[in-house]
């Protein structure tokens, strides 16, 4: 199994991050393989990624765990990766606030393992690619969804974790909320 962790300090109050963190909704606007998130029950969301050669790669994630701007956390409960981990929101004075992503990941094994070890073919860069593009956009203050990538069954924010591109490590800690 897989394990990547790494953090960020965002320029931006810890609420407003938090806030914008636990809507997947989000996810595709800084997340680089995500194509679409969408809810499918509660605490329940269904991921579509990119995969190698135009594949799609699908799974269904649980939110296991939030504590209002503090920590998400989640698990996969069906599909074609394993992963859990959550991301933990720390305020480092008044307008700035650390996010910390730690994941665990297994890919399956076969052609489609392959095809998702592509897709995590660098986990460390892609988290700290995604960790680069969640600031731009969290400092930017433009905190619309781009409803054209990701689709919510419900239209409620979600609260979210981490589960696309790369997989996170502060694991171990899927406490039922």
């Amino acid at each position: 199994m897989g394990t990547v962790t790494k953090s960020i300090v965002v320029n931006a109050p810890i609420a407003q991050v938090f806030a914008f963190w636990k809507n997947f909704e989000n996810f595709p606007r800084f997340m680089e393989n995500i194509e679409a998130i969408q809810v499918v029950g509660q605490d329940i969301t269904h991921w579509k990624a990119k995969g190698p050669l135009g594949t799609a790669i699908e799974w269904d994630a649980k939110t296991t765990y939030v504590e209002e701007n503090k920590k998400i956390a989640w698990q996969t409960i069906d599909g074609q990766i394993e992963t859990h981990g959550a991301v933990t929101f720390k305020e480092n004075g008044e307008n700035q606030t650390e996010v910390t992503v730690g994941l665990e990941y297994q890919p399956p094994g076969g052609v489609l393992g392959e095809a998702v070890a592509k897709l995590f073919s660098d986990p460390e860069d892609q988290l700290s690619e995604d960790l680069n593009r969640f600031k731009q956009v969290a400092e930017s203050g433009d905190f619309s969804i781009m409803s054209s990538h990701a689709t919510s069954g419900s239209g409620k924010p979600n609260a979210a974790a981490y589960t696309g591109g790369s997989e996170s490590t502060l694991v171990g800690e899927n406490k039922s909320s």
